[in-house]
């Protein structure tokens, strides 16, 4: 469709519609029921004020990526007219949205050419006159393409500038090319699992990501219900609290990046430890975080749900940042976005330290990613990602806030200076995806690497008793030295199918996945007067396998009434070998005491034993899922979903031969979605009600210094989400309700929100004012974090968090910088809290007094940070 408007000559500049048409084609000439893109919202392509001077005249064409939820992608440019141009084009195109393509009825992602035609304000036409007639189908750009239907910038009448750009020269996208031509739809692979319902979010990072954000982690806050706390300090991974669930260390939340596991099988932590540390935030393109398990791709320690990290960089050339500010931080970046390839190949490294905002918070990491994507041919597509991740950092852990409230200790402080840590992690993944006829096929394969060391002291000197058969000690303390190696490698891949049946396109998926993980992991008790160990708590040798197996269907009963689901089967082998297999003996011999040894070759009364026992067991798992969706009726879809998950067993919990005590999780859900676009802002936005019960729940034990099995929970709730997107602001607004409580007691879990808000706010315009003639671009991004307070043990409450963060950025031509304030008013605010007896040193007496004490781990005090960033080679 295209529009005209009048404008005055010298005073109101053109401003070009650009308008996307199909060719009427036929069927017999296109790829097998193929439809491309619709756009459903456009914003025009403003002529730049700094092509003025030039009159430059050109012609911009972009490989514009639409994914299969109908938004822009990726923005690639073909054909440049220079940087001016190609950049006043691309910031058009990323605002435009669309109907996505489809395949026999299906939505797909697909990538089509989109011209524009700049001409300067005083060659604009200032009459109203037709567009020009849709081409007619022409041959294919390169000879191994079949023809398909084309897509165009068609050139248009003048038009007024939008809202806001009146003072700005601006001129538009004019003519588009030889009415001949005929521009490919090339369909991608990489398509997105369809929606599950109301809690299947797929986040667009977009302009979002001038908010600020420490790490890769903060990004699930974009998703409603989420909390996150660390008492481990840089190198530990964020305790996540999603949907009422203690998830700890991803235990209940199956991570991923590009598909590929991050969760630690058999992690002495936690099984399920995910530390997503190692992920650059500036190359991550979108997030999917599904709340619950109702996809049947979902695996093992999907319990509260999955998250989805996907890899992308925007900025093509060479970029370089340097971040400087509080707490003597400096971060350095370098992000490399080849010319010529699509967004998905880039490559990223980074170098970070920083003293800490209190005592014994120092760290230091360095992060590298990669990955190429390449075609083969036009019905394949394929991607190789690798990453490398080291840090090494210290910790404050925790404090008694009766210490604070006496003064003997400060906000700031730490009881333990040698808590901390180290960690690595070294990954490899290649996948391919192709197509024939109405089948699409994706295989993977990855290995990773990792190592871990933690130490941490949550009760200082209350569990090393003396027993009868001990040497005389005193209390040596309670540090606790974790130690992880494993390594895993992996094969996952599906294949769907799409067929017309009862007058409509159905399709069916089945997959599988495979790993395999080889882990050593260790836990010592450390003296706190020498640092040596004196006691072993484990020492494990796990080989530990996961067989999936699922099927998905995708079927359409008319237009408005779609159901989605299947079932998944996964196998869990273990075959653990401990090393300290025996560590007490309830009749030890009076000859030959066991005294001191942790891992002991004694049975009752003396007789030998090696000090080592292998369990081998192994146990299955099937999970059905379902999501039913009505609509759309005026933008409004009604959804319900219900599904069962499963968490696999820690290796230490495991008995020969006896069925694995799975966690199963039954989760319900019933949802609304509202989407459509509103005086030219896209609107999402989401209500939705929840239950969730666990038949065994993880709950955490400050002696073990993890979560640890307990009885089973239930999950209620609600969930409010917006997602506003506009031509110089995007909105993220969440806010989840919800009463956790044992199944038993109906006494509430412990430590969980019951009520999280969070708001992600970016506004972004050209500022009024240049520099050198050159335009200068600023953004505003501002984060809000509101938490209510948590039970805690005991019949205790938390206080609350408020939170905000904002930065501040200008950017010109090749050049940027950015000012960021986190926990901007200074709040003192207790990022973690709990309630258990502890002895410190720093107590009155030095004795244990064994009653339940206020405890808190610090957040972050005000920090002030400025970036100077600089893109080389970025132009076409």
């Amino acid at each position: 469709m295209c529009h005209s408007r009048s404008f005055h000559s010298g005073k109101r500049l053109a401003l070009a519609a650009a308008a996307l048409m199909t060719l009427a084609q036929p069927l017999s000439a296109q790829p097998a029921g193929v439809v491309p893109p619709k756009p459903v919202s456009r914003v025009d392509a403003v002529y730049p004020r700094e092509a003025l001077a030039g009159k430059e005249h050109g012609e911009v064409v972009l490989g514009v990526t639409v994914d299969a939820e109908g938004h822009v992608h990726a923005v690639q440019v073909l054909q440049t007219a220079g940087k001016a141009l190609d950049d006043a084009a691309m910031s058009a195109a990323w605002q435009w949205t669309f109907e996505p393509a489809q395949r026999n009825g299906a939505p797909i992602a697909a990538k089509i050419s989109v011209p524009f035609h700049f001409a300067p304000p005083d060659e604009a036409p200032h009459d109203s006159r037709p567009a020009p007639p849709p081409p007619q189908p022409g041959p294919s750009n390169r000879p191994e393409e079949a023809p398909s239907p084309g897509a165009r910038a068609i050139g248009t009448e003048a038009a007024a500038p939008a809202a806001g750009a009146a003072a700005a020269p601006a001129a538009g996208a004019a003519a588009a090319p030889a009415e001949n031509e005929a521009h490919t739809v090339t369909v991608l692979g990489h398509t997105r699992p369809p929606t599950r319902g109301a809690s299947d979010f797929n986040v667009r990072i977009g302009e979002l990501s001038h908010v600020p954000r420490k790490n890769a982690a903060e990004m699930l806050k974009l998703a409603p219900g989420i909390l996150l706390t660390n008492d481990g300090g840089e190198g530990h991974a964020e305790q996540v609290f999603l949907r009422g669930f203690d998830a700890r260390e991803g235990q209940d939340v199956e991570f991923s990046v590009g598909g590929v596991p991050i969760n630690d099988v058999g992690h002495p932590h936690g099984n399920g430890y995910a530390d997503t540390h190692f992920i650059i935030p500036e190359v991550v393109e979108s997030l999917r975080v599904v709340e619950g398990p109702f996809d049947p791709r979902q695996g093992n320690f999907a319990v509260a749900g999955s998250a989805d990290y996907e890899l992308g960089l925007r900025e093509r050339g060479l970029t370089a940042k340097y971040t400087y500010g509080s707490f003597n931080t400096q971060r350095m970046l370098l992000l490399w976005g080849p010319q010529g390839e699509t967004t998905h190949t880039f490559g990223a490294a980074e170098l970070f330290k920083t003293d800490g905002f209190g005592q014994n918070r120092d760290a230091r990491h360095g992060s590298v990613m990669g990955q190429y994507e390449g075609h083969i041919g036009e019905r394949g597509t394929y991607r190789i990602t690798g990453t490398a991740y080291a840090i090494d950092y210290h910790s404050a852990g925790i404090l008694r806030q009766d210490d604070v409230d006496a003064g003997r200790k400060q906000f700031f402080d730490t009881y333990d200076f040698n808590q901390g840590g180290n960690s690595s992690r070294y990954s490899l993944a290649a996948d391919l995806e192709t197509r024939a006829g109405d089948a699409f096929f994706r295989q993977q394969a990855f290995v990773i690497a990792r190592s871990q060391r933690m130490r941490e002291d949550f009760t200082g000197f209350l569990l090393d008793t003396q027993t009868p058969l001990q040497s005389p000690h005193g209390q040596r303390g309670d540090l606790i030295d974790m130690n992880m190696t494993s390594t895993a490698i992996g094969l996952k891949g599906f294949g769907r199918w799409r067929a017309k049946a009862l007058g409509d396109t159905q399709e069916a998926e089945f997959g599988y996945f495979a790993r395999g993980d080889r882990v050593n992991s260790t836990q010592y008790r450390i003296e706190s007067a020498t640092q040596v160990p004196y006691h072993v708590d484990s020492n494990l040798d796990s080989t530990l396998t996961d067989l999936g197996l699922y099927g998905d269907l995708n079927l359409r009963a008319g237009k408005w009434i779609t159901l989605r689901g299947g079932a998944r089967a996964d196998l869990f082998t273990f075959n653990v070998l401990n090393n300290c297999a025996v560590d007490s003996i309830a009749h030890p011999t009076k000859a030959d005491p066991p005294g001191d040894a942790s891992c002991l070759s004694q049975q009752d009364y003396g007789r030998y034993r090696e000090p080592v026992q292998r369990t081998t067991t192994a146990s299955t798992a099937i999970m059905p899922r379902a999501s039913l969706l009505l609509g759309p009726f005026s933008g409004f879809t009604f959804t319900g979903s219900a599904g069962k998950g499963v968490r696999s067993i820690d290796p230490s919990y495991i008995t020969q031969d006896a069925r694995t005590p799975f966690a199963d999780v039954l989760a319900y859900e019933a949802g609304v979605i509202f989407a459509r676009e509103v005086h030219n802002v896209e609107i999402v936005a989401r209500s939705i009600f929840f239950q969730t019960k666990v038949d065994r729940d993880l709950i955490f034990s400050e002696t073990a210094g993890r979560n640890v099995l307990g009885s089973g929970t239930t999950r209620t709730g609600w969930v409010g989400a917006v997602r506003a997107t506009g031509s110089f602001f995007d909105e993220s607004l969440n806010v989840t309700f919800v009463k956790s409580t044992f199944d038993d007691t109906h006494l509430l879990v412990p430590y969980v929100p019951d009520v999280v808000v969070r708001s992600d706010t970016a506004l972004f315009a050209p500022m009024p004012f240049r520099i050198a003639e050159k335009p200068v671009r600023g953004t505003l991004g501002v984060g809000i974090t509101d938490v209510g307070r948590r039970p805690l043990p005991y019949g205790q409450r938390s206080d609350t968090i408020f939170t905000v963060d904002a930065s501040a950025s200008l950017k010109w031509t090749a050049y940027e910088v950015a000012f960021t304030a986190t926990n901007l008013f200074d709040s003192q605010y207790r990022l973690g809290e709990y309630n258990f007896a502890s002895n410190f040193p720093s107590q009155s007496g030095g004795s244990p007094t064994l009653v339940p004490m206020r405890h808190f781990s610090a957040g972050s005090p005000r920090a002030l940070f400025v970036t100077f960033g600089v893109t080389f080679g970025g132009e076409g």
